[in-house]
């Protein structure tokens, strides 16, 4: 039978989602092991989206294989307590054999957190990007407007992308300001490597006035890597969710339902 289940970890000290030979210190590998224990058999594991080194998940989804029959309960605690404290199995369920955690997804929910202040915090460095010059919030988001829709993202893809093409459908883009902390929430079908980081390193400009918003969309039709922003830093980065046609039966995240019924009917 095949499980689904939902993910959530701190990607402080992981070199990353995807296991590595060079190292075990992966989620994927952590996981995989976890789950082994409790399936009494070798689990690979298959997930919505990989993250890089220093990236958080709030619900990554994965899936499995196993003939082992176990109650949602024993699977989820009995699997929690093989994997170390900076990551927990929130959720478990059976899906049909037709759910796959990365191919049946219709959208994927990035998050990026940023600290507008002088001084960096003691608490949350490694959960949120400082930034010290202040940002106007409002400027970037009228810059991250003109990537909503259907584009090629070539401009916003790191060098070594494996994704057979730049095309990505970008539903939203919302920018809140909270206080001293700036959030950045990005809904899009797809994502480049990178794509999400390298959005951020281009809107800081804006809202440090350096650069018009309009300047995103020039940078947007160069469809060239050399004209964007830097790459920003992982730590400020969450994986946030993912959806499913509601076909799966998968229960999504409360923020996908204001655009749930645009992504079911307008696929890319």
């Amino acid at each position: 039978m095949r499980i689904a289940c939902g993910v959530e970890y701190d990607g402080t000290r992981y070199h990353g989602w995807q296991r590595q030979a060079s190292t075990d210190l992966t989620v994927q590998e952590k996981v995989e092991k976890a789950i082994s224990q409790l399936a009494n058999h070798p689990v690979s594991i298959i997930c919505a989206g990989r993250t890089d080194a220093g990236v958080h998940a709030f619900e990554q989804v994965i899936h499995f294989e196993t003939d082992t029959r176990r109650n949602e309960h024993a699977w989820v605690f009995g699997t929690n307590a093989h994997l170390p404290a900076d990551i927990r199995l929130v959720w478990i369920t059976e899906v049909d054999d037709s759910f796959h955690a990365r191919y049946s997804a219709a959208a994927r929910y990035y998050r990026y957190e940023i600290l507008n202040r002088p001084i960096k915090s003691a608490l949350r460095r490694d959960h949120v990007t400082t930034v010290f010059h202040p940002l106007n919030a409002e400027l970037m988001q009228q810059g991250a407007d003109f990537l909503v829709g259907q584009h090629d993202f070539s401009s916003f893809r790191a060098s070594g992308c494996q994704a057979k093409s730049p095309v990505k459908k970008m539903h939203s883009i919302v920018i809140k300001r909270r206080g001293e902390q700036i959030i950045i929430d990005i809904i899009a079908n797809a994502f480049l490597h990178h794509m999400v980081r390298n959005i951020v390193g281009t809107l800081l400009p804006v809202g440090r006035l350096e650069k018009p918003p309009e300047w995103v969309e020039d940078v947007l039709k160069a469809a060239d890597r050399r004209q964007a922003g830097v790459t920003a830093v992982p730590n400020g980065l969450y994986f946030k969710g993912v959806y499913y046609p509601k076909k799966f039966g998968i229960k999504t995240m409360d923020a996908f339902m204001p655009l749930s019924d645009m992504i079911e009917n307008n696929p890319i």
